[in-house]
């Protein structure tokens, strides 16, 4: 297989994709899509078709790969995608981003399948608090698929919490103390903000930045990045197994680091999430023949990738909800 460097004109090299399995998600929490699935649930991209999007951008130097959604284990040939995927390869890490609704069932399956790290959604701890922000009553579910992860021996397990005011920023010791025996990193995500969720951003966006700088006074120590890894910035301390991570979008300098693109269920090409417009590289899948076409028109619209996202200017491209963000 030729492998070759997928490059901007800002000199950022890319070898993280994000490939999102359905837009379809079963939760209707409240900052995303507190109204539930309001799309179309088909049409998305075939397995064979992201049998050969897959195979395509490992050739072009894609190495870390994370399946996401909405939720992608309700896709009934999640598996199967898996198996394709750990396959490819090219490919050294692969990872999937879930609500965990299955995973009691599914963490031993998917690890099997060759899956190496799975980032779960949790925005709460406690039941009645989890059942406010999800819309969903199965918190019990979601822990015991935790736990199972944990049990399965997969090689990362990450809990991604987004931070809300007034609803779960009370709760971060509480999630602290979940990592002192357990082998996972908690990531507080600040909330931010679409084109249609500004009243409730003004309400619950909180900053991470405090409860950071408490922890660095607390001993922990932030860790070095590695090259496939995303935003997250962690931290580590010896009294503890696991380890604390903030996402911070509206830091200075966030995107100055950006190694991941993103493609849609339906097959477009997202250079930035809070960008605008799809390149749709769906017709260029068809057909094994089809790979230096697919080539040439990744790269022609890499060329366009922006320097960064303009959150801080109040443009927040064409993203209308946090469901697209894919984890």
């Amino acid at each position: 297989m030729r492998h070759e460097s997928l490059e901007d004109q800002f000199g950022r090299r890319f070898a993280y994709l994000r490939l999102s399995l359905t837009d379809v998600c079963n939760f209707r929490c409240e900052y995303c899509l507190p109204d539930g699935y309001q799309g179309t649930p088909h049409g998305f991209l075939s397995r064979a078709e992201m049998g050969r999007l897959i195979h395509h951008f490992a050739a072009l130097g894609i190495r870390k790969l994370r399946l996401t959604g909405g939720e992608p284990l309700i896709r009934r040939d999640v598996l199967d995608i898996v198996r394709d995927a750990a396959e490819t390869p090219g490919i050294e890490t692969l990872a999937m981003t879930t609500n965990a609704y299955r995973l009691r069932e599914m963490a031993v399956p998917l690890r099997e399948a060759g899956l190496h790290t799975l980032n779960i959604s949790l925005d709460s701890l406690d039941p009645e608090n989890f059942a406010r922000i999800t819309g969903d009553q199965r918190h019990a579910r979601v822990m015991e698929g935790i736990e199972a992860a944990i049990a399965a021996g997969f090689e990362r397990v990450k809990i991604n919490s987004v931070l809300l005011r007034g609803l779960n920023d009370g709760e971060v010791a509480d999630f602290v103390e979940y990592v002192r025996h357990r082998p996972i990193t908690v990531r507080f995500i600040e909330l931010m903000r679409t084109a249609n969720n500004g009243d409730y951003f003004g309400k619950r966006h909180v900053r991470a930045r405090g409860i950071a700088q408490q922890l660095e006074a607390e001993g922990w120590q932030r860790q070095q990045r590695g090259g496939t890894d995303g935003p997250a910035i962690e931290f580590s301390h010896s009294d503890y197994r696991g380890r604390i991570g903030f996402i911070t979008p509206y830091a200075a300098g966030f995107c100055d680091g950006c190694n991941r693109l993103r493609v849609t269920a339906r097959g477009g090409l997202r250079l930035c999430l809070f960008g605008t417009g799809t390149h749709d590289l769906r017709p260029l899948l068809q057909n094994d023949q089809q790979e230096a076409a697919f080539r040439e028109s990744v790269f022609a619209a890499l060329f366009h990738k922006q320097a960064g996202h303009r959150l801080n200017e109040g443009d927040y491209g064409d993203t209308p909800h946090l469901a697209m963000t894919g984890g």
